[in-house]
């Protein structure tokens, strides 16, 4: 008889993480892998936490810093190079402008604000040295590793959790989901949902089960807030510093890792209406949700009822 997964939960980097264990009796070693893994990225890349690696960068401290930040931020470069600049961790001081500069919870959603569009993409000039654990970047630039850093936490924490569980670990932090080891026999069944924002029971949106790589989705619905008589959110156009246009509610990309998903769906929300082309043409498996529901797919993404999603190499 297969033992059903199960799923613990706790609050951490602004989000919810889920941690799903295939055998139940290894969720106590799964669980603890993940907080620290957790802990470390929280410690290395919170713009939030003033004792952080990366704050300690942007205030200008000479010195190493950690490997955790190290390897997030040539993460995050990957990313800008693959997408030609449309995920840009520079966008640091952008965010700020925008409103942006504190835990989203403790943000004022009606503060009255005059917004300045700007912008300057500096992402080729920031260096990593990993031999001597240093980072160095331009004047006036400031790092947001938020999508990249996040998706790069679950992948190690799922892989971490599974080498010491013995079995296989799911890892969702804020629905951007990585699986490691050997899957339950349905798969990992999860629900990909269209509004962030819903309770997960009421959200609309498509089951699938997974067995292997990642999936990230990225929207517009949640992380909101008003400044200057106009609506925010957290996706910024690197191309205009300011809030990308919503041709999108939610799109879903499946990968051999979260942060391959990650980085493709962030950049396909910023392409806009040109998203399912800039997607097929990288031959990715995606869902893609319009404001007013309508479902587009790319790739191998199966059409509903799905009954298992296998990531493939894009």
């Amino acid at each position: 008889m297969s033992r059903k997964p199960v799923f613990e939960r706790f609050d951490a980097l602004g989000t919810t993480v889920v941690v799903g264990s295939a055998e139940p009796g290894a969720r106590a070693t799964a669980m603890a892998a993940v907080r620290q893994e957790v802990d470390a990225c929280d410690r290395a890349c919170s713009r939030f936490r003033d004792d952080s690696d990366l704050a300690r960068l942007h205030a200008g401290e000479s010195g190493p810093v950690s490997e955790w930040l190290c390897d997030a931020v040539a993460v995050a470069l990957e990313a800008a190079d693959l997408t030609e600049g449309l995920v840009d961790p520079t966008i640091g001081q952008c965010l700020i402008d925008l409103g942006y500069d504190r835990s989203f919870e403790s943000i004022d959603l009606e503060q009255p604000l005059r917004v300045r569009a700007r912008h300057v993409p500096a992402w080729r000039r920031v260096r990593v040295d990993r031999s001597r654990r240093r980072v160095h970047l331009p004047f006036g630039a400031r790092l947001d590793l938020g999508a990249t850093a996040k998706a790069l936490c679950a992948d190690r924490a799922a892989a971490r959790a599974a080498t010491l569980a013995g079995s296989g670990v799911l890892v969702s932090l804020g629905g951007d989901i990585s699986v490691a080891g050997p899957p339950p026999t349905e798969g990992w069944v999860v629900r990909v949902t269209d509004r962030a924002d819903a309770p997960p029971d009421r959200a609309p949106g498509q089951t699938v089960a997974i067995r292997s790589g990642g999936l990230a989705t990225s929207g517009t619905s949640a992380r909101r807030w008003a400044r200057d008589g106009a609506v925010m959110h957290h996706l910024v156009d690197p191309r205009t510093g300011r809030p990308a246009d919503e041709a999108w509610r939610t799109i879903s990309v499946a990968a051999p890792t979260c942060v391959q998903a990650n980085i493709a769906s962030t950049a396909a929300m910023i392409i806009g209406w040109d998203a399912p082309t800039w997607l097929s043409d990288r031959g990715a498996d995606a869902r893609l949700v319009r404001p007013d529901g309508g479902v587009t797919l790319t790739g191998g993404w199966p059409p509903d009822p799905a009954p298992v999603l296998e990531a493939v190499a894009s």
